[in-house]
């Protein structure tokens, strides 16, 4: 094995225990040996090479690649054997500065770009969505008060927990940013009595969320950019959009949201958040998966809301309910693997598969949260305990079920 390689892993691999095979036959085992054994089979020389010259991106590239495989253990518990062995050591400041000096580049998120970056990873097509998200095409994180319950009904459970937030009455007009393929929209619409508009910049997202909304008078869903709306709404909602706005341009968009939302509205931003201080997006994401994606710090979001004028009246960190949507996600993927061949190719599969699990264990080891964030214009639009929350929780959930139930605003005059 190559002797940097070895050193290299020797200091990254403290605890866990961590077996290579190199392309001539021969293991070296890192670590203290605790946990359960993983093991990895490199089938060329010239991986190493690879993986030394850029850890973080060629270690996926090489995987999608079909140029090393798990031979022992599992994908998704050797990366959180990565990251947890991460946090322990102290990445380069060098490499981190450099990557934070670039986010201007490599976030540069113009109305075309951000078109561009949106097809990149939505418009792969409809159909591998369908293989591995709920029935309502959630691609966002869900809401699970227990992980032994099914990801249909934790979608459901975060879509009542987010509606139960934005205070809804009947007749108002509700902007979701980032629509998906439109079932938070159609949730609102059919539950709470509101009417909705959708935007999306994925044209296959569109084209499915107003095939479900066809006949309906009180959802539409359109190609738009935030910056080019010109209504205004009583309420916004966005959910898993905001990774995909660029930490240069979140002034502009809250500055964007303050116009579009009425000065007696509310606002529920929903978006995965770090843990820990601002940093960069992961190279291997940045370049196949979420080209101009960034997950933010709370540090460098509530500035920006600040500044545009608005006010933060809730903000509710979400742990490990990514972790649990994910591991949904990863294993219904994974189930259809050979049909995603079909559709697209070996590598597109590995790809995927590696994104999933990466992303699943960056929220077991800890570096990634969800937020929820309510934001108003006026500190009296929200009541003064969060008491409505659990109430209107049950009101929808009544109504979920077919059956009447009060306002789904508890008064606080």
């Amino acid at each position: 094995m190559n002797s940097l390689l070895t050193l290299l892993l020797k200091r990254l691999i403290r605890v866990g225990s961590l077996t290579m095979v190199d392309a001539a036959g021969r293991a070296t085992t890192f670590g203290d040996g605790t946990g359960a054994p993983q093991a990895i089979t490199l089938h060329d020389k010239n991986v190493e090479k690879a993986i030394l010259r850029h850890p973080e991106l060629t270690l996926g590239e090489t995987y999608m690649q079909g140029r090393w495989s798990v031979t022992e253990g599992t994908l998704i518990d050797l990366l959180v054997l990565f990251m947890r062995n991460m946090q322990l050591g102290h990445p380069s400041r060098t490499r981190l500065a450099i990557r934070k000096l670039l986010r201007p580049i490599t976030q540069h998120n113009t109305l075309r770009a951000a078109r561009r970056n949106a097809t990149h990873h939505y418009d792969v097509g409809n159909e591998i969505y369908r293989l591995f998200l709920d029935e309502d095409w959630q691609y966002s994180c869900a809401y699970f008060p227990s992980p032994d319950i099914s990801l249909e009904e934790a979608q459901l459970l975060k879509k009542r927990h987010i509606a139960a937030k934005m205070l809804l009455e009947p007749g108002q007009k509700i902007l979701d940013i980032g629509c998906g393929w439109g079932g938070m929209g159609l949730y609102l619409a059919g539950t709470a009595d509101v009417d909705v508009t959708g935007i999306t910049l994925a044209d296959n997202q569109a084209a499915r969320a107003n095939e479900r909304a066809a006949g309906r008078p009180d959802a539409r869903f359109r190609i738009e950019d935030y910056r080019h709306v010109e209504e205004t709404f009583d309420r916004i909602v966005s959910v898993g959009m905001f990774e995909h706005v660029g930490v240069g341009y979140y002034d502009e968009y809250f500055r964007h949201c303050a116009r579009l939302l009425k000065d007696d509205g509310v606002m529920l931003l929903h978006s995965i958040g770090r843990t820990d201080a601002p940093g960069s997006t992961n190279p291997f994401i940045a370049k196949y998966i979420f080209p101009g994606g960034y997950i933010p710090a709370l540090s460098e979001v509530l500035p920006a809301i600040e500044r545009a004028g608005l006010i933060v009246t809730d903000i509710e960190i979400l742990r490990l309910h990514y972790a649990e949507t994910l591991r949904h996600w990863r294993e219904r993927f994974m189930s259809h693997a050979d049909e995603v061949a079909q559709l697209t190719d070996e590598n597109f599969v590995r790809m995927w598969e590696f994104y999933l699990a990466g992303s699943e264990a960056s929220f077991r080891s800890g570096d990634m949260m969800v937020f929820q964030i309510q934001l108003s214009k006026n500190a009296f639009t929200v009541p003064l305990t969060r008491d409505y929350i659990a109430a209107a929780e049950r009101t929808l959930a009544a109504r979920d079920t077919g059956h009447s139930g009060p306002s789904l605003v508890a008064r606080h005059g």
